[in-house]
């Protein structure tokens, strides 16, 4: 028994990637409790006083437990507190309110899209506050740290959405955001990409953003427009964080649409030139499908559409919107509406695009999978030993150690996240272990439920959470994370 009546565990001779991307070493790390008791060398004397369990890791990479820096896990965090589609992939914390869509501060029984996205039941949480008490008394299996949703505050303060607040709804904004930071929330997204959140103007954004920046939060935003017109969409998302005084997160950063392809050539410097001048970074998935709610407007004729969810047509989950037309005999976009209200895959990327924006220095790796899809984007279980086995193993576009910041360090530096990120000594005890010939992702779209093969164990808070033998242990150890304070 380990001193203080503490579990501890030593993980002997692993290859430790340690989050800062720094070179990998053989070393050994001792968990005691809930934190990380010493990385590389470990004393004797703690050995010693702590007798910990030996785990024998030759041959295995042991890492920080990955962040998933952009989910829609705020409803799965409570009501599939398991969270095994995360805690298989080695995902220890969830982001969740991306894409301007949260939980809090929207009350009601039937969810309009795109909050619908999040389910439809969970939507009683009528401050941060008690959403987070909601998370910490589900005890899921990963850590959950939230932002506030700029759509959901005006589907919560706005008469009409068709137009920019008024004076009166963005102070009423501007206090649940205050409300927000008070409760821990990590800052604020948006999603003007959305019908519903498009009509605001960037001093809407700006006065509800203020409030996150004077209390040390950041900004993430899914732009205006990620098809013909992301050159300006990106500087505008660059000028509303910059008047408010915000780091920049892009989110999913894309270019969507065959007429884009490419444009990741231009984007990528024009990226660059701006977080010349303001802290700036950028989220991405490891595919060149994207899954959102289901919209005419989106599709071309040209793309493929992977419907995965119809209420009116549920049958119709599973297939290509392509062939659900010509057995309507009907247009594809008339299929759609049709199909409407539902969800789809979108095939609009090019993968050189896609490569070019995850071996990107200012990159970090979300998920961004949607775990109320009847039958979801296979990014939801496999996003995160997706890049392992392809981009670092298979296609060598990214060393193991930059591959493991992107999904660790960077991603809690960025986001604000304290002691998480990093194996170093006195980080909270969140740890992966995986086989480095092995690991890869198996969802697949025809099977988009299937476990990653190669993640050996998962710790959550110290607490052994998943193994590849047994899976879940049933210990679910997750919390309520809150952004680091300001100094």
């Amino acid at each position: 028994m380990a001193e203080g009546n503490e579990a501890a565990t030593l993980l002997q001779g692993g290859l430790i990637v340690d989050g800062t991307a720094a070179p990998a070493k053989v070393g050994d790390v001792l968990l005691v409790g809930e934190r990380i008791a010493a990385v590389g060398q470990v004393p004797a004397a703690l050995v010693e006083a702590h007798r910990p369990q030996v785990i024998i890791c030759a041959g295995q990479v042991v890492a920080p437990g990955f962040i998933d820096v952009h989910t829609h896990d705020d409803a799965a965090a409570i009501e599939k507190a398991d969270m095994l589609p995360k805690l298989s992939q080695g995902v220890t914390t969830v982001i969740v309110g991306n894409c301007g869509i949260s939980l809090a501060p929207v009350v009601t029984g039937s969810p309009a899209a795109p909050l619908s996205l999040l389910g439809h039941s969970q939507f009683r949480h009528g401050t941060m506050r008690e959403y987070a008490d909601a998370v910490d008394a589900a005890r899921p299996g990963v850590n959950v740290a939230a932002l506030l949703g700029h759509t959901a505050l005006r589907m919560r303060h706005l008469a009409a959405l068709d137009r920019p607040a008024n004076a009166e709804e963005r102070a009423a904004m501007a206090a649940d955001m205050q409300e927000a930071m008070d409760a821990g929330a990590l800052g604020l997204s948006s999603g003007i990409f959305y019908q519903e959140a498009y009509a605001a103007d960037v001093e809407e954004l700006v006065a509800v953003a203020s409030v996150a920046a004077k209390n040390g939060g950041v900004y993430a935003t899914h732009i205006r427009d990620e098809l013909a017109g992301i050159l300006p969409a990106l500087q505008e998302a660059a000028l509303t964080a910059r008047q408010s005084g915000l780091p920049l997160v892009i989110s999913h950063h894309k270019c969507a649409g065959p007429a884009n392809w490419g444009r990741t050539r231009e984007t990528l410097p024009l990226i660059e030139q701006l977080a010349a001048g303001q802290e700036m970074a950028m989220d991405v998935y490891p595919y060149t499908a994207g899954s959102t709610v289901l919209r005419e407007d989106l599709v071309d004729g040209v793309i493929d559409i992977l419907i995965t969810g119809s209420q009116p047509h549920p049958e119709m989950g599973g297939r290509y919107i392509k062939d659900i037309a010509a057995e309507w005999g009907v247009s594809q976009q008339e299929a759609a509406v049709r199909l409407k209200p539902g969800n789809a895959c979108y095939f609009q990327m090019r993968q050189d695009d896609v490569d070019r924006v995850i071996t990107h220095p200012l990159s970090m790796i979300g998920s961004d999978g949607l775990p109320h899809d009847e039958r979801p984007h296979p990014r939801l279980w496999g996003a995160f030993p997706r890049v392992l086995a392809t981009y670092w193993r298979e296609r060598g576009l990214l060393p193991l150690e930059q591959a493991i910041h992107k999904m660790t360090g960077m991603s809690a530096t960025r986001f604000r996240i304290p002691q998480r990120g990093f194996l170093r000594e006195g980080c909270m005890a969140d740890v992966v272990v995986f086989d480095p010939k092995t690991v890869r992702d198996a969802a697949t779209f025809e099977q988009p439920r299937q476990f990653s093969e190669g993640i050996e164990r998962v710790w959550v808070n110290g607490v052994l959470s998943f193994t590849a033998a047994g899976r879940s242990t049933g210990q679910r150890a997750g919390r309520f994370v809150r952004r680091a304070q300001a100094a």
